[in-house]
């Protein structure tokens, strides 16, 4: 039986990339960023791309576009703009329109009336209006008959190599048992948390700055994951950093693996760092470590917000390393200009996390099967 999927704000890709590793078939997806779009086309061919606000995409577009009748989707997909729930959103609220994007997605669970719904968001969604925003979504999913539970998973347990925190909701209007993917990687699982080694440790050494293009690895994957998201790929493409002004190189210099702003000397920092207490901005100028996990990668790699130093070299890590520690595969080629390739991958559910979820779902999904064979 084939199962499929429709992804809502679906960027790049990487949830959709993540769904069809697991098995399912990604029908269309929608989001308005050109750039993401076009990376989202050349990953998934067998899908249908709809460029355009949510807010203009009516369910007899998408029906036309899937061939599809209402009640035949397995699953819908989709994170609203997180932007208004983020910790690192000092505005957030209600108040703020993208806030209230999930209205639009529930629009269009209304209208194709898929078997089980999957959304995602950042934790800060949790404290949005004092639990509104998530009191609204359960509350309307269940008027249109889903029950829906929702936990916070840790895209580190899945063998993705960053801490990485997400609200995930799955519901189903089909009455079965709702759970969510327990842990596959950590000090307590059958597989070893994926390291920053691990992840990036067969790319080529490149400059502060450099662009070079297409190039091919130098060696054999040394590690599973290397291997895994290499696949088929015989080049690598976007492994180009960002240019780091003089005065950012030197600050480089001072920092060990492992350190951070604190590493550099007084007369160095950035004015307004000087003022800052010793316990602040933590992973600010941070350089990683081979054996650790990245922090959050988020969507601009930049030095002054968090831990994006390469563990050797002195620059900011690159678009592919970024896309790494996400677990993009290597055959993603990311459109547009740099900073649109770093925003596609920050902006993405890592696929593996997507994998995970999807596994779960066939897994949820064999209940009803086995039910209906019987």
């Amino acid at each position: 039986m084939k199962h499929t999927a429709i992804d809502l704000f679906c960027g790049a890709g990487g949830l959709s990339a993540g769904l069809e590793m697991a098995g399912f078939t990604v029908l269309a997806g929608n989001d308005l960023f050109e750039a993401a779009g076009k990376t989202f086309v050349q990953t998934h061919p067998h899908a249908k791309f709809i460029s355009k606000p949510v807010e203009d995409l009516t369910v007899e577009e998408l029906l036309n576009e899937t061939g599809l009748k209402p009640g035949e989707l397995t699953v819908l997909v989709g994170g609203p703009p997180c932007q208004a729930y983020s910790v690192y959103n000092h505005q957030r609220g209600m108040h703020d329109s993208r806030a209230t994007l999930f209205k639009e997605y529930l629009r269009i669970v209304k209208g194709l009336r898929p078997e089980w719904i999957v959304m995602e968001n950042v934790t800060g969604i949790y404290s949005i209006g004092g639990g509104e925003a998530v009191r609204k979504i359960k509350a309307e999913l269940k008027a249109l008959g889903y029950e829906v539970e929702d936990a916070v998973l840790k895209a580190e347990d899945y063998g993705v190599p960053q801490e990485r925190r997400r609200v995930v909701f799955i519901g189903n209007r089909l009455g079965l048992p709702i759970s969510h993917p327990g842990p596959t990687h950590g000090p307590d699982q059958a597989e070893p948390f994926t390291t920053i080694k691990d992840a990036i440790g067969d790319l080529p050494p490149i400059q502060n700055g450099e662009d070079p293009g297409k190039i091919p690895y130098l060696d054999k994957p040394a590690t599973p994951y290397q291997a895994l998201l290499r696949g088929n790929a015989t080049t690598i493409v976007n492994h180009a950093a960002p240019k780091l002004g003089q005065v950012n190189i030197n600050r480089l210099a001072h920092i060990p693996p492992g350190g951070s702003w604190r590493d550099i000397p007084f007369e160095m920092l950035p004015s307004g760092m000087k003022k800052a207490k010793r316990s602040d901005h933590t992973k600010r100028y941070g350089r990683m470590t081979w054996e650790g996990l990245s922090c959050t990668v988020l969507t601009k790699c930049d030095v002054h917000w968090g831990a994006y130093i390469h563990p050797e070299q002195d620059r900011a890590i690159s678009v592919r390393e970024a896309a790494r520690l996400q677990a993009f595969p290597d055959s993603f080629e990311f459109a547009g200009s740099k900073t649109e390739q770093y925003v596609q991958v920050g902006n993405a559910v890592p696929p593996l996390l997507g994998k995970a979820i999807g596994d779960h779902l066939m897994r949820m999904l064999s209940v009803k099967n086995k039910a209906e064979a019987a």
